[in-house]
């Protein structure tokens, strides 16, 4: 039978929900990351739905996103064979150019078939994610997405804008721009996605430095604990309990971010460092000094721009890297203070026992050895110094 009551109800939860998919005021994981996985559901990277605090892989999206990168992913292939073999669409580019672009189309396509495989597993990282921030107040949310939004819309305008105009003045055919549009698009958002989820479990994190911290000054302001009282010691461990197994959560969740992402920030990492490495090699001169011609031709001026877009995502991808891996650090910290300043068998005991799941847990980010902090840049900065000294002399 009809209830207006039930309608009713169901138009104000309507209204709810649609409040918490506001730009730059998220309440939780989904509206964070709304942007993010507009654009993942466009370009085929995010054949989910969201359900509750789960993700399900919706079937028909799933399918169609598989044969949309399968067919930009041959296509891709078949111009790396026009251009190797038949030499059309090169604009009379010399070997170097064709060696630069063979290995930036050869990248983006294994990042394509590495987006394809890790599909199911890339689901499974979000859905844990999804779980564990699940306790982050709307606060925190909000604050995050101020930064986060902006970055994914402001880079996804930017990099439609700047590959369409670029296109258009070389005069590059239409399949092949709108292929090199949607592979660029396709590597940022993933790149994005990534930066994202760390920045989450730096947040995480926090909140459980934040939390620990919390005990410790909320139970006695001199910070000299002596615990007498039987319900207070009960309510410590508790708490205590409570956030080890969040920490292990979250540090669980980096080995799977880890291992997930890898083979695509590999690739990334690779195309950064190469189109910086060629543009500046060829680019750079010495006439009585240092002198980089930024005006060669246009299509050199309009790479080194796009030198610039690499530069910013590397520095990006070391910040929210080295952040989350100070904020894992700042919990062990906290936690010393913690047992310097309580004189509780049991409680130091348990905070002992923290402190040694802190010290097995590996939090750094990384991608299949190589470790993503501020250290990322300072090796960039060394190599390339190298290569740029080597056509001065």
């Amino acid at each position: 039978m009809f209830n207006p009551l039930s309608k009713f109800q169901g138009q104000v939860k309507s209204k709810r929900e649609r409040k918490r998919w506001w730009l730059f005021h998220a309440t939780d994981f989904p509206s964070l990351m709304y942007p993010c996985f507009i654009f993942g559901r466009i370009l085929g990277t995010f054949p989910y739905t969201i359900n509750g605090l789960s993700f399900v892989i919706s079937k028909p999206f799933y399918i169609l996103s598989n044969i949309v990168m399968c067919v930009f992913c041959f296509g891709l292939l078949i111009l790396i064979v026009i251009m190797n073999f038949y030499k059309k669409y090169d604009n009379g580019n010399n070997e170097e150019d064709i060696i630069a672009n063979n290995f930036y189309n050869i990248t983006r396509n294994f990042i394509i078939i590495t987006t394809i495989i890790s599909n199911k597993q890339r689901m499974r990282v979000l859905q844990t994610i999804i779980k564990i921030s699940s306790n982050l107040s709307s606060g925190l949310y909000q604050m995050s997405s101020v930064l986060i939004h902006a970055k994914d819309i402001f880079g996804f305008s930017y990099l439609i804008m700047h590959t369409l105009y670029g296109l258009y003045i070389m005069q590059i055919p239409f399949l092949h721009s709108v292929m090199l549009l949607y592979i660029n698009l396709l590597v940022f958002q993933m790149d994005m996605l990534y930066i994202n989820c760390v920045y989450v479990l730096k947040v995480c994190f926090k909140k459980i430095n934040d939390d620990l911290a919390n005990l410790l000054v909320n139970n006695d302001e001199s910070h000299l604990v002596k615990w007498i009282n039987h319900e207070q010691r009960n309510h410590l461990l508790l708490e205590l309990k409570t956030i080890k197994k969040q920490h292990l959560m979250i540090s669980n969740t980096v080995q799977k971010l880890n291992i997930t992402f890898s083979p695509q920030l590999l690739a990334t990492l690779g195309l950064c460092f190469i189109s910086i490495t060629f543009e500046l090699y060829y680019n750079i001169q010495w006439k009585n000094g240092l002198y980089i011609n930024w005006t060669k031709e246009f299509d050199h001026t309009w790479i080194m721009i796009d030198v610039v877009h690499y530069c910013i995502k590397l520095a990006m991808i070391a910040w929210a890297c080295e952040t989350g891996k100070t904020q894992a650090i700042k919990i062990n910290t906290t936690v010393h203070d913690m047992l310097n300043s309580i004189d509780d068998n049991k409680i130091s005991r348990e905070l002992q026992l923290f402190s040694l799941q802190i010290m097995h847990c590996d939090n750094t980010f990384s991608a299949k050895g190589l470790t993503l902090d501020a250290t990322l840049i300072t090796k960039v900065n060394n190599n390339l110094s190298t290569i740029v000294y080597i056509p001065l002399n």
